[in-house]
C-alpha cells in the first residue's frame, strides 16, 4: 500500500507538487495519470526517496522507503528505464542489485525468464533498444518479489506482444493482491488493466476514482434521445438516479441513469415516439481531456500555412499557457 498525506515539492518558486492526498490499495491496479509537468513522476521519486518532500508524507506498506529494512522485497520501481551502467550486462546488472539484498541467483534467472531476457540476458546493457530497455528495468523491479510495484511509463518502446505481456503481468501481480501503481500517456492500455484512477495536473489532486466513475462524469453513460414530445418523455422517464438534460422545447434530451433499452420501452408503453436513440460513447481519453483541460501546461500551436486542402497544419512546437 502507498500512502501520501499533504505531499508537496517546491523547486524554487516552483511548485511540482502541491499538498497530494491519496491511497493506493492492493490487489488493484491503480492508474497514475496527468498531462505532462503535473508532477507524476517526481511523486513517484519521492515514494522510493530519491527526492525529500518539502512537506508531507509518503509512506509505502507503512513506513518511509529509506526505513525498509530490504527496501527491494517491499516495493519494486521503473522510473527511468536507461538507468543502466551501459558497460554491464543484464545478467550481471541484475546479480548486483540482488547482492545488496541477499537474493539468490535462481531469483535473477526466474526475472529474466520472466520478462523474456534469456536471449540478450549476457550482452551488454548499453546496446539495448528501448523496449528491451524498459524489460530489463522491469526485471529489476520485480527482482525482491515485492509487495509494491511501480512502474513509469512501462510500455514505452514495446512491441505489441511487449504491450500485451505487459498488460497481462499488471492484472496477475494486482491479483496475487499485491499493490500495482502505473503511469501511462497511453489512455487506451491503462482503460484496459486500470481498475482506479489517479489523475494529477499542476501537481495538484484532480480524480481519485475508478475508470468507470470518470468516464461516467464525462457522459459516457448518457443517451441521446429525440422526440416530437420532450415533456411528456421527461414525466415518463424521471425518477430516482436519473437526470435529463436538454434545452426547452427542443426535441432532444440527453438521459443519464437509464439505458437505451430502458428508455425505448418506456416510450414505447406510453406511446411516445422516437425519433432518434442511441447511446453516447466516450472513451477514457476523452474523459481525461475534458477533467484536466485546465491543467495543461504544454499546448501545440498551428501555424498561419496551409495544406493543399485549405487546413490549417500542425507545429511540433509546444507552447507554455504560463508564458501564452
Amino acid at each position: 500500500m502507498i500512502e501520501a498525506h499533504r505531499l508537496t515539492k517546491r523547486y524554487g518558486e516552483k511548485t511540482a507538487v502541491d499538498g497530494l492526498d491519496f491511497t493506493v490499495r492492493p490487489g488493484t491496479v491503480t492508474g497514475f495519470l496527468g498531462p505532462n509537468g503535473a508532477g507524476k513522476s517526481t511523486t513517484m521519486r519521492m515514494i522510493v526517496g530519491l527526492d525529500a518532500p518539502t512537506s508531507g508524507s509518503v509512506r509505502v506498506n507503512g513506513r518511509r522507503y529509506a526505513e525498509h529494512r530490504a527496501p527491494l522485497q517491499e516495493v519494486g520501481a521503473l522510473l527511468e528505464a536507461k538507468s543502466i551502467h551501459p558497460g554491464r550486462s543484464a545478467f550481471n546488472h541484475l546479480m548486483a542489485l540482488a547482492h545488496t539484498h541477499g537474493i539468490p541467483r535462481s531469483r535473477v534467472e526466474e526475472v529474466i525468464g520472466l520478462t523474456g531476457l534469456q536471449s540478450v540476458a549476457g550482452k551488454r546493457a548499453g546496446a539495448f533498444s528501448l523496449g528491451m530497455g524498459q524489460r530489463l528495468g522491469i526485471a529489476a523491479a520485480l527482482l525482491g518479489d515485492p509487495a509494491t510495484v511501480m512502474l513509469d511509463e512501462p510500455v514505452n518502446g514495446l512491441d505489441p506482444e511487449g504491450v500485451l505481456w505487459i498488460r497481462n503481468l499488471l492484472t496477475g501481480l494486482a491479483e496475487e493482491g499485491r499493490t500495482v501503481f502505473v503511469s501511462s500517456h497511453l489512455m487506451s492500455e491503462v482503460a484496459l488493466v486500470a481498475d482506479h484512477l489517479i489523475v494529477v495536473g499542476r501537481g495538484r489532486l484532480l480524480a481519485d476514482t475508478t475508470v468507470q466513475d470518470l468516464v461516467r462524469q464525462a457522459g459516457g453513460d448518457a443517451v441521446h434521445v429525440a422526440t416530437a414530445d420532450p415533456a411528456r418523455l421527461r414525466e415518463v422517464l424521471a425518477g430516482p438516479g436519473v437526470e435529463i438534460t436538454g434545452r426547452a422545447g427542443a426535441e432532444e434530451l440527453l438521459v443519464t441513469g437509464l439505458t437505451a433499452r430502458e428508455i425505448g420501452l418506456k416510450a414505447a408503453e406510453h406511446s411516445i415516439a422516437l425519433f432518434e436513440l442511441s447511446t453516447r460513447t466516450v472513451s477514457l481519453e476523452e474523459a481525461f481531456m475534458d477533467l484536466t483541460r485546465d491543467a495543461v501546461e504544454y499546448h501545440g500551436t498551428t501555424t498561419g500555412t496551409t495544406g493543399t486542402t485549405g487546413t490549417p497544419t500542425t507545429t511540433g512546437i509546444e507552447t507554455s499557457r504560463s508564458a501564452a
